[in-house]
């Protein structure tokens, strides 16, 4: 299977997790969307990262998972950029449903989450780090 697919599947369970704390976040904390958004940002963050950790490239992981996940974060945030972007967009402008917004925003994030972290957190142990 390939990386992209095994990254798009991690992805895919990390889009439930991200769906469900979202739902938490607005329906049982109370909290405003963009707060929600945020709030939900955090545990899918760290679910993905685990699970392509695990997955997807796992013989390119690092010895350091505190510097290996704080690269995840930081590099996945490119992505969380243009997920956000998407799903501010879609719920000012366009009044959709936040929890539709959220799937149409991960989607727009994958392929920079995919590329970053292939190339700047899980990178092959014999090249130098950038």
């Amino acid at each position: 299977m390939s990386a992209f697919l095994r990254f798009a599947l991690v992805g895919g369970a990390g889009f439930l997790v991200n769906e469900a704390a979202l739902w938490i976040a607005l329906h049982l904390l109370h909290l405003g969307k963009d707060v929600a958004w945020f709030f939900a940002f955090v545990p899918s963050v760290t679910f993905t990262w685990w699970g392509n950790r695990m997955l997807t490239f796992r013989e390119h992981a690092s010895d350091n998972l505190l510097a290996e996940w704080a690269r995840f974060v930081a590099t996945n945030s490119v992505g969380a950029v243009v997920n956000l972007a998407t799903y501010e967009a879609l719920t000012r402008f366009l009044a959709l449903d936040p929890l539709l917004a959220l799937a149409c925003g991960v989607l727009a994030g994958l392929v920079f989450n995919f590329t970053l972290s292939k190339r700047l957190v899980f990178r092959r142990k014999d090249l130098p780090s950038p």
